[in-house]
């Protein structure tokens, strides 16, 4: 007889959205600081001060639901079956027109604008170090996906609903924080766009997992043209 695990009551929420989004900025400006001070190469500024504020976006949320919850399979439905994964494939392409889209009528509007994830490509591009590019590549489309999944639409959302509030208010809410925390004006429907199908994906599957998917759709095209040093829409 396969026995059900415990579930118990969480001892974490909102507080713990300041801690994990709060934290990745601290890192992500004091590791710029830094490398800066140090005058690192520019390779290592990207990686490193990159991979810096994961620690809180990724980290916290793993931590405070192991040990003040039931742990992130459960508390964040860190879960993916092939019905998920299918969805979140179905999620990123819709996602990825939706936000084609809006960055055809944002350019048309206020004129072509890029990322700070293109240009930071173009600066590694121009370095020639092919391995470079393919790690922040997978930096792109593999890491960002699930660190930016877990804070997001993983404790953020699973802290609104533990708060009370519905599927459509959370949805909402951490979408319009996704695209805000990115600090990038030009893109702020794009993201915001992007945000939206993200939280569908995981309120309509329960599934964080699937949102992870439609995130590394959503970005996989733009890292492949960044490796590439084609032209196309950043992530």
């Amino acid at each position: 007889m396969i026995e059900t695990p415990q579930v118990q009551s969480t001892r974490w929420g909102l507080w713990d959205v300041l801690i994990t989004l709060g934290g990745a900025v601290v890192l992500g400006v004091a590791a710029a600081l830094l490398l800066g001070a140090m005058a690192a190469p520019l390779a290592l500024q990207v990686l490193a001060g990159g991979l810096a504020p994961w620690l809180a976006l990724a980290g916290w949320p793993l931590f405070i639901t192991s040990v003040r919850g039931n742990g992130p399979r459960i508390d964040l439905s860190l879960s993916l079956s092939w019905r998920d994964a299918g969805s979140g494939v179905v999620g990123g392409v819709i996602a990825l027109i939706v936000a084609l889209v809006v960055a055809v009528i944002t350019a048309a509007i206020f004129g072509e604008f890029t990322s700070a994830a293109g240009e930071v490509g173009a600066e590694l591009r121009a370095l020639g170090n092919v391995w470079l590019l393919i790690a922040f590549g997978l930096m792109i489309a593999v890491g960002a996906p699930i660190v930016e999944e877990l804070a997001f639409r993983g404790l953020f959302f699973a802290a609104l609903r533990k708060h009370g509030e519905g599927p459509v208010l959370s949805v909402a809410i951490t979408a319009v924080a996704f695209a805000l925390f990115h600090l990038e004006p030009a893109r702020i429907g794009v993201l915001l766009s992007i945000g939206l199908v993200l939280g569908i994906v995981r309120w309509r599957t329960g599934s964080l997992g699937a949102a992870m998917i439609a995130h590394g759709v959503v970005n996989a095209p733009a890292a492949v043209f960044l490796i590439l040093g084609l032209p196309g829409v950043a992530p």
